[in-house]
């Protein structure tokens, strides 16, 4: 992967597959702006890779404008766009729905997703096209039983990637999803113990899966990450239309 003279934003980017993937961008030869809510840490990596730290909550409808913004102005140009900052729940979203919670799961996982996209388009349009990856979850292609709000801001992430690839995809803009399975990250720290021989990915793994979905992802697709398997696209089965193969405009029922 040759990212030379390219500038990259990844949120989330002070730790685990955060920091993972900053590293392979910035190998790559591109100059990345690390994002996060511990500036201390997200300096510590920009540090490390010669890049710049940006801290604030993503969840702020002003952030990632912002975020962009000082990254395009210092770099001269935005051209890959990681949309990694997420939390867990903490609660089931089921029995015991805890309203602030519930707020901070969607603010994170859903909204800066949203907000990141749709500051991002106009400065990978101005560098002439780029790619933005979302970081979702195994999560958001099957149903985690127990993590019901988990699972539905990582399907929300990857409908959105979904639907909005196709609309960006002619202007050079390439829009996907990676889909990892348990990681060895600061996320699951608190539940590690309860995975006993369970076998987790590392950081490593995902950033490795991100770099593939860079170089090779075609629009719209959502990349599974399992251990021990090599990433791939996850085929969607296409939901049936109805009687007489009518289709409404922009939508194809095969589609996966």
């Amino acid at each position: 992967m040759d990212l030379t003279g390219k500038g990259a934003l990844v949120t989330g980017g002070a730790s685990g597959i955060g920091a993972a993937a900053v590293r392979r961008l910035a190998a790559a030869g591109a100059r990345v702006a690390v994002a996060d809510r511990d500036e201390a840490a997200a300096r510590v990596v920009a540090d490390e890779v010669g890049g710049i730290a940006l801290a604030g909550d993503v969840a702020d409808p002003d952030r990632m404008p912002a975020h962009v913004a000082t990254a395009e102005d210092a770099f001269g140009r935005l051209d890959v766009v990681l949309l990694n900052a997420g939390v867990t729940a903490g609660q089931s979203g089921v029995e015991d729905l805890d309203l602030a919670g519930y707020r901070r799961i969607v603010g994170v996982n859903v909204d800066h997703v949203v907000f990141g996209l749709a500051a991002a388009v106009p400065a990978l349009r101005r560098a002439g096209g780029g790619r933005v990856v979302a970081t979702a979850s195994l999560a958001g292609l099957v149903p985690m039983p127990g993590d019901a709000l988990y699972t539905m801001t990582k399907h929300a992430v990857v409908g959105y990637v979904r639907a909005a690839a196709p609309v960006l995809a002619a202007d050079g803009i390439r829009v996907n999803a990676v889909c990892p399975g348990f990681a060895d990250t600061p996320l699951i720290a608190r539940a590690k113990p309860q995975f006993g021989d369970f076998p987790l990915l590392t950081a490593e793994d995902v950033a490795g899966a991100i770099e593939a979905v860079l170089e090779r992802g075609e629009p719209g697709e959502c990349w599974f990450v399992q251990p021990g398997r090599e990433p791939a696209p996850y085929g969607f089965r296409g939901a049936p239309g109805p009687a007489g193969g009518a289709r409404p405009p922009g939508v194809s029922w095969a589609d996966h």
